[in-house]
């Protein structure tokens, strides 16, 4: 059984389906009860089962009673996949103090609250897989991305070190590294931005990866059971190697990526 959050929508929805038609028993949690509650008709029309609980990551209560919700109705669980997350586009002296801690307790936080009651029983069990889904920008602070960059290279970390110090007591712990996905990221995104995205054309858009893409990928390390880095594209991966291993060029390309944004932002103002 795995339990997913931030499965109403996206990369956790998709991944809840696709771990369905894996064989999984799947349980769901977001705040938003009524999508939940379409993903659980779905897996059920296939055959699968499932169960949603309503809740916010950022709330350890919550996080808790959905891991004991899950393992009420569903039986042992074998992977726990914290998945909720959002973004913003801004310049990191213009996001307010709460903006800034609200992105790390939903991002960051939130991860910590759903893993840690799932732990004792995978641990007890010596059997389990963890997974967090991080992001290709985990590898480099984009500009006007920054609180977003920096929780999502916590994750990173965080998922490295438990990597290694877990592996020994049977628990998995994998980092999913999606690039741009076509889910609703990018409007959440937009209205917390307080405009449209200017590092975001919705005309490159059609390049992005579908959240399916994604959930394949999770699906196949949940198959090998085996702890690492997820990527879905190799490009991409190969292209932040490169961008790490050659820092002087990568901020000669990053300080002309923010003087395209300056000016558009000038001719449209």
């Amino acid at each position: 059984m795995i339990a997913i959050t931030g499965a109403s929508s996206g990369i956790g929805r998709a991944t809840a389906v696709a771990c369905a038609r894996a064989g999984m028993y799947v349980a769901v949690m977001a705040r938003r009860e009524g999508m939940l509650g379409e993903v659980v008709d779905e897996i059920r029309s296939m055959g699968g089962r499932a169960t949603a609980w309503a809740g916010s990551v950022d709330d350890p209560d919550s996080c808790a009673h959905f891991i004991e919700h899950a393992e009420r109705e569903l039986g042992p669980l074998f992977a726990v996949f914290a998945n909720a997350g959002y973004g913003f586009e801004k310049p990191v002296l213009d996001t307010s103090e709460a903006e800034l801690r609200r992105i790390f307790e939903v991002n960051f936080w939130g991860s910590l609250n759903t893993i840690r009651p799932a732990l004792p029983g995978l641990l007890e069990r010596r059997r389990g897989h963890v997974l967090l889904c991080s992001s290709c920008l985990s590898k480099i602070g984009l500009p006007f991305y920054g609180p977003y960059c920096a929780t999502k290279a916590c994750q990173d970390d965080l998922g490295r070190a438990m990597r290694h110090e877990l592996r020994a007591r049977g628990v998995c712990v994998s980092t999913v590294h999606p690039i741009g996905t076509r889910t609703e990221f990018f409007d959440t995104a937009m209205a917390r931005s307080g405009g449209e995205l200017a590092l975001v054309d919705r005309s490159r858009q059609r390049f992005m990866q579908p959240p399916e893409r994604v959930a394949s990928a999770v699906v196949r390390r949940l198959k090998k059971n085996r702890g690492g880095e997820v990527w879905t594209s190799l490009p991409t991966r190969l292209a932040l190697s490169f961008a790490i291993a050659a820092p002087g060029l990568t901020d000669f390309m990053l300080s002309k990526m923010v003087a395209r944004k300056v000016r558009r932002t000038s001719e449209r103002g």
